[in-house]
């Protein structure tokens, strides 16, 4: 099983090269939704990397990638400029996880 990155931004992309993680640079809604198509068709991929500005564009196209497939996981990452999170957003999470506050 291997990574693969869906990007908007090019330092992002060659980052991950660097880390030996694939990937393809995308700038609109249809090359993102081949690039997900495609991703998520090929066995080979465990985990699908998206940044997380493509995630905010285009949430349907995510969420469809989602919940029509069990493999890849897709995971959001922040790119360069940072993310869009909350500076709190793990303690938010495990909050409404499982209800402690921490």
């Amino acid at each position: 099983m291997k990574m693969y990155l869906i990007s908007d931004n090019t330092d992002t992309l060659t980052g991950m090269r660097l880390a030996g993680v694939e990937g393809i640079l995308v700038r609109s809604r249809d090359q993102v939704k081949k690039a997900l198509e495609d991703a998520v068709s090929d066995k080979d991929n465990g985990i699908l990397l998206l940044t997380e500005s493509l995630g905010k564009q285009y949430p349907d196209l995510v969420r469809t990638a989602r919940t029509g497939h069990k493999m890849p996981l897709l995971i959001e990452i922040p790119d360069r400029h940072g993310t869009g999170r909350r500076p709190d957003f793990i303690t938010a999470y495990v909050n409404e996880a499982i209800g402690l506050k921490l």
